[in-house]
């Protein structure tokens, strides 16, 4: 058995179609179907169930997957240290992140990490936090970036330093001038927040909870942008991170307001596979997450 049938299969069970599996690995789909058959037919038991186009895992198959990946992880970091061996730090990390992280907080520490590791092969994509957690889980990716993180079976959390979080207005609306506000004073004023169910609404939700505020809620979208646009023209005011918001109040298109007698937090955090063996460059990754430049 070769370490390439192991990933075929692996990449078969994860994204759960033939055609996919065989754009991964460069084969045809009828040479997915074959290597599984000789599979099968090595351990005289059935491994997936095919339910038209979808493929999962039977018992039997569930087992051989999570073995499986653990020896695809197991090579991948041996295949990596041996290429930093005497080169310093190489080889690569995948990343995957929130949108409303990534592409404010995190490029510093991307192009920090890329000046200081030219040799590590760098992929960060950007997703939403279920799928961050998924991907994670599947090997999909090396390390998972998410705001107000939740453990999980399988993975654990490498906690981050915490996102500062802002009242924002447009210039026009009288609580620009002001440079501290009581979050009390927001009882009833209209605001914009995140969608139903994400965790950015569900902690804002719980910190308004927490201060006895009852906002009037006009506006939800699913990202951060939107919010900004939204606020921007005046139909309400919001709380986001302070760094997402460091353009815009910069330009005069939104006013930042800090609250009195208590500031508010983000949590972050870095989701890792429990049993993977995370590489040097994974490692410095990390740390560089954990104590950013001084410019980030």
């Amino acid at each position: 058995m070769q370490i390439e049938t192991l990933k075929v299969f692996c990449d078969l069970v994860e994204s759960r179609s033939f055609s996919r599996a065989a754009l991964r690995n460069y084969i045809t789909q009828s040479a997915v179907s074959q290597q599984v058959k000789n599979l099968e037919s090595k351990f005289e038991t059935q491994l997936l169930r095919r339910d038209g186009r979808l493929v999962t895992p039977t018992a039997a198959g569930r087992k051989f997957y999570e073995h499986s990946r653990a020896i695809l992880d197991k090579f991948e970091y041996l295949q990596q240290e041996m290429r930093s061996l005497g080169q310093g730090v190489a080889g690569s990390v995948r990343v995957a992140t929130i949108y409303s992280f990534g592409i404010y907080e995190m490029s510093v520490v991307v192009k920090s990490f890329l000046r200081i590791y030219p040799k590590v092969n760098l992929h960060v994509e950007y997703s939403k936090g279920p799928q961050v957690y998924e991907d994670c889980l599947h090997g999909m990716i090396d390390l998972g970036i998410v705001t107000y993180p939740e453990a999980r079976k399988g993975l654990r959390i490498i906690p981050l330093p915490p996102e500062k979080l802002v009242l924002i207005c447009a210039p026009e609306h009288p609580l620009s001038q002001r440079r501290l506000i009581d979050i009390q004073e927001l009882g009833g004023m209209p605001f914009i927040t995140f969608e139903r169910g994400l965790a950015s609404q569900r902690a804002i939700e719980r910190i308004f909870q927490e201060q006895s505020v009852d906002v009037d809620v006009v506006m939800q979208f699913d990202n951060i942008e939107t919010i900004k646009r939204s606020v921007e023209i005046n139909h309400g005011v919001s709380m986001v991170p302070q760094l997402s918001v460091q353009k815009e109040v910069e330009n005069g298109t939104l006013a930042e307001v800090g609250f009195t007698g208590k500031d508010f937090f983000r949590p972050l955090g870095i989701v890792v596979r429990r049993k993977h063996s995370l590489s040097r460059a994974a490692k410095k990754f990390i740390e560089l997450m954990q104590n950013p430049p001084d410019n980030a």
